[in-house]
């Protein structure tokens, strides 16, 4: 009997994923943590504990993300869920902390090699292209269950992203010079968990490559983990690349943001001179 069933399983399992127009919907819940021992207030000195829980409850919104991602055999669109984002201090433009909390929406064709990015920037539409160079996981045996699903583990090496804030951190020597800046990690290790049960290599975000969906990603300080698979959804999303923004590349989009943010700093700080000494920005 234990046999039959797993040959009827792997028989509708096939049968799912041989039709043309087939496609799925996952729903995932994205969260990052931040060590608040990290942030200073004026003069460096640290921060209370009620300080530390305000500043948490504020920054909820932005460290806790529902995502969806509708996918097809070789195609995929990823984006926050609009539902339940909730609007920001500021019109969104203050500092974001994650890789995946930047808001925006994620196309990626991993057949003709396509990954594209609409995001919004103080104002102006951008439409990032990224290159689609084959992700060098590493394959573990390690196994775990995901809902349903039996996960394999992988792990990757990756370059951090510049303008995610999470992966910044103080200096351990307080007496140098260079102290109260922030040092920058330059590789993060990142673990994910995927699927062979849902042959289409693909995933939330940025990340795709492996003989199977991934259902949970772990990278420095986020994770993103999967907590709904509807296959052939009734209502199917068009999961087409965005058209709409100045087209730009990633590393030229990070230099614009970079050179802005610095731009906003070092206005803050001017003000704040004249002023008798503000708040840094």
């Amino acid at each position: 009997m234990k046999s039959l069933f797993t040959f009827i399983l792997a028989f509708v399992t096939v049968a799912t994923f041989a039709q043309k127009d087939f496609q799925g919907k996952a729903i995932y819940m994205s969260k990052t943590s931040i060590n608040l021992d990290n942030f200073g207030g004026r003069g460096g000195r640290q921060i209370s504990e009620a300080q530390k829980k305000q500043f948490a409850e504020r920054m909820k919104s932005q460290l806790e993300k529902t995502f969806i991602l509708d996918f097809d055999k070789t195609s995929s669109l990823y984006k926050e869920d609009a539902k339940l984002s909730a609007p920001t201090t500021g019109g969104g433009r203050g500092p974001r902390f994650g890789g995946f909390s930047s808001g925006g929406t994620k196309y990626k064709n991993t057949k003709d090699k396509v990954a594209i990015e609409a995001t919004e920037f103080f104002g102006k539409k951008f439409l990032i292209s990224d290159e689609m160079e084959q992700p060098q996981w590493e394959l573990g045996a390690e196994t775990k269950k995901i809902g349903n699903y039996t996960c394999y583990k992988a792990t990757l090496l990756k370059d951090v992203n510049p303008l995610d804030f999470s992966n910044f951190r103080r200096p351990r020597n307080d007496d140098s010079k260079d102290s109260g800046k922030k040092e920058e990690v330059k590789k993060v290790l990142v673990t994910a968990w995927y699927t062979p049960q849902i042959p289409v290599s693909n995933g939330p975000g940025e990340y795709w490559g492996l003989p199977g969906l991934i259902l949970e990603i772990n990278e420095g300080t986020t994770t993103i983990l999967c907590t709904e698979i509807v296959m052939n959804p009734s209502e199917k999303a068009a999961i087409e690349a965005p058209k709409k923004g100045k087209k730009i590349t990633r590393k030229k989009y990070n230099e614009t943001v970079t050179k802005k943010t610095e731009e906003l700093r070092q206005n803050f700080q001017g003000r704040g001179g004249r002023n008798g000494g503000g708040r840094r920005f």
